[in-house]
């Protein structure tokens, strides 16, 4: 059966409301209490994005986390008490898309749970378009960026969700392909933090840790050093920039 949501809460009362509340949105949402009845949800089942409490009865949400991403590609919103700015850290760069701390507001969580499923849809259509393109060849259909002498330096492939640095294809997460593209639309101007929250996230409701996150993860995968980046350059105060020669 497939779903719009999962939550995965030991909290089963609290997971019972946010599930009902979904629904009142039209948003089809079921929940679990475990990690084990969470590996047996996806054995019958399917969702677009996954609501992650951390402390599980069974184990830790992080180990969820981090077996999902080796197979789903999907939003996982990580739901905690902890608040501590590790655990969001920690959350962030096992793959989480987003950690949003309890008690939580249920508009504010539905707000940024429409966000993403929106990003889940356009994604797919993307996916579809570019299938139906042609199949001449192993790369028919990928959509990439202009390949010339200039630009062969980055270019990005969205049916695969990866960037082709100097010759070498990079895997992405989805919120990483999402920044990168973003910037990457902007290259060689300054994109000021507001504006990737808005275009990359959806809405204001994220904080710089989330950002600075992913731009480190996005560095660590494309910059020769990444304590000291030439591509993915800060601009202390405003934002970052995206820089390629002869503006490729």
């Amino acid at each position: 059966m497939h779903y719009r949501v999962l939550i995965v809460d030991d909290e089963i009362e609290l997971a019972k409301s946010t599930a009902e509340y979904m629904e009142m949105f039209d948003i089809k949402t079921a929940y679990v209490d475990s990690a084990a009845s969470c590996y047996a949800f996806f054995a019958e089942n399917d969702t677009e994005l996954i609501l992650l409490d951390i402390n599980l009865k069974d184990g830790s949400g992080f180990s969820v986390c981090r077996k999902l991403r080796e197979e789903y590609r999907l939003p996982i919103l990580f739901i905690s008490a902890r608040q501590s700015d590790d655990d969001v850290l920690a959350a962030l760069s096992i793959g989480g898309d987003d950690y949003i701390k309890k008690p939580y507001s249920l508009s504010v969580l539905l707000a940024k749970v429409k966000v993403n499923l929106k990003r889940v849809a356009e994604l797919r259509a993307a996916e579809q378009s570019t299938a139906g393109t042609g199949t001449a060849g192993p790369d028919a259909g990928r959509q990439t960026a202009p390949q010339d002498a200039a630009s062969s330096e980055l270019s990005l492939d969205s049916a695969t969700m990866s960037a082709i640095r100097r010759g070498k294809r990079v895997p992405l997460k989805a919120k990483e392909f999402s920044l990168l593209s973003c910037l990457y639309e902007h290259r060689n101007t300054i994109v000021t933090k507001e504006d990737l929250f808005r275009e990359v996230w959806g809405d204001a409701f994220y904080t710089d840790g989330t950002l600075n996150v992913h731009i480190r993860k996005l560095r660590e995968k494309l910059e020769d050093n990444p304590n000291e980046p030439e591509l993915i350059k800060t601009i202390w105060g405003t934002g970052y920039i995206l820089s390629l020669e002869d503006g490729k």
